[in-house]
């Protein structure tokens, strides 16, 4: 009898040992969430209560599903706004200078605890369950580890290596749009079918994922990206502390299947690193995840809020279809439009200042980049959808400064291609129903978004 594949998914449903961990875990957990959510949401509850608007921005569900509003009633207070626990800002300037002011950084992940605080949760969350916004993830750390960590994943995405995936992609685009014709049906769910599927491919590819996984790995990351929003409830944090555990199992086995057999991908290449720049396994498990996360959730909801947008400006489309080499710019309109990622959170490391704002050390600012690229200071007609607009790439869309955004043109390269493909082979295609958007508060995109078009073959278009 052979062994079983490392590398298998284990089964959704738990085995009994699994139940059991998880009933001995509860306490831990409980701890960790009260930590990271649980003192948190109570705080922000109470300022939501007595009207304060940042608090209302993360609690109220009205204004997570159409936050402009907001954005512009906090806009209106100034560049820089406060409720005594935390600043926040819209401002096009000051989140761009926040977020390249090495005074500013992650703080190591919960920064906004007080320090007894954040070092009791990073004792008490297991190393099993650690998210994207927990150490030592990219997102939570800061130089000089960040720079170490960065630097070993950053090989994959020079701007070489990105441009020779390009007719990788137009293939996977070209395969996924040829399965959707074969079934013949004009209704789909263009985030199931198409959206998701093309870039979880090409990051998969990317970290040999085997594709018998990939699909289970896209629902885990699902699950797992609400970890990004604040002041979670517990059951959601309990939901997605699953995904991350099966997500941690599933890796685990990954990398030994790798050390067995290395492959050209980055996690092998990760995998066998030495000397000072080899990773332990907590960082490894860390680095890898949130590349395979963060390389699918960006482009998904891009891809998704690009087709919704296109759909109530027709004009912008057929303009686009006459002029295919408008696509990268309409890309970055909208990035700064429909932001797949709309805010982030930075700490004052030492005492400094900001548009003649003194921040201390710990105290931190949530910058809103949703706002910010729609600041009429910086963008002409700011709430017009404009795939021309000469200034597009002038977006916080991707972060600025040593966060930035490694994956920003791969995602630029894959949203380009998705939808030019997508609108040559299907030009009569519109949204057919109402999309539903995703619960977060963090990432702007649709959990699903029912389209029709007339679906024809590759052959039967090619002969046309």
């Amino acid at each position: 009898m052979s062994s079983p594949d490392p590398r298998a998914l284990p089964a959704p449903a738990a085995s009994r040992r699994g139940r059991t961990r998880e009933l001995l875990d509860t306490p831990r957990s409980f701890a960790a969430w009260t930590l990271a959510h649980g003192l948190q949401r109570a705080l922000i509850q109470r300022g939501a209560r007595k009207g304060d608007l940042i608090s209302r921005m993360v609690m109220d569900p009205s204004l997570r599903a159409d936050p402009f509003a907001a954005y512009e009633e906090l806009r209106g207070r100034g560049v820089i706004s406060a409720n005594g626990l935390i600043s926040a800002s819209v401002d096009h300037a000051v989140c761009n200078e926040v977020l390249r002011n090495d005074a500013f950084g992650t703080a190591g992940g919960q920064g906004e605890l007080p320090k007894p605080l954040q070092w009791l949760h990073h004792k008490v969350i297991d190393p099993d369950t650690l998210g994207p916004v927990d150490p030592p993830s990219m997102l939570a750390v800061d130089p000089p580890l960040h720079t170490r960590y960065r630097k070993q994943v950053a090989r994959a995405f020079t701007a070489r290596k990105v441009g020779r995936m390009g007719d990788r992609v137009e293939d996977v685009a070209a395969a996924l749009l040829d399965d959707i014709a074969a079934a013949g049906a004009d209704d789909f769910d263009l985030i199931d079918r198409y959206a998701s599927q093309l870039p979880v491919t090409v990051i998969a590819d990317l970290l040999g994922v085997p594709e018998r996984d990939r699909g289970r790995l896209l629902e885990l990351g699902n699950e797992a990206a609400i970890t990004l929003d604040p002041g979670l409830t517990w059951p959601q944090f309990r939901q997605a502390e699953r995904a991350l555990r099966e997500m941690h199992t599933w890796f685990r086995g990954h990398v030994e299947s790798l050390i067995a057999n290395p492959g050209d991908d980055l996690i092998s290449q990760l995998v066998l690193l030495d000397g000072d720049d080899r990773l332990d396994p907590v960082e490894l498990h860390q680095v890898g995840l949130l590349v395979l996360a963060a390389g699918f959730e960006t482009t998904v909801n891009l891809i998704g809020n690009a087709v919704a947008l296109l759909d109530r400006h027709p004009d912008q489309l057929q303009w686009l279809l006459a002029h295919p080499d408008g696509w990268g710019n309409a890309v970055d309109e909208v990035l700064r439009h429909q932001s797949p990622v709309q805010l982030t959170l930075r700490i004052a490391l030492r005492d400094t200042e900001v548009a003649g704002k003194h921040f201390a050390p710990g105290h931190g600012i949530l910058l809103y980049l949703g706002g910010a690229n729609r600041d009429p200071a910086v963008f002409t007609d700011p709430d017009d959808f404009d795939v021309t607009r000469d200034n597009a790439d002038a977006h916080l869309a991707f972060s600025a400064g040593v966060h930035y955004c490694l994956g920003a043109s791969l995602a630029r390269l894959e949203a380009a291609v998705a939808l030019r493909a997508l609108y040559e082979r299907f030009g009569d295609l519109h949204v057919s129903g109402t999309p539903e958007r995703r619960p977060t508060r963090v990432l702007r995109g649709y959990e699903r978004l029912p389209v029709r078009a007339s679906v024809t073959s590759r052959e039967a278009v090619n002969s046309g």
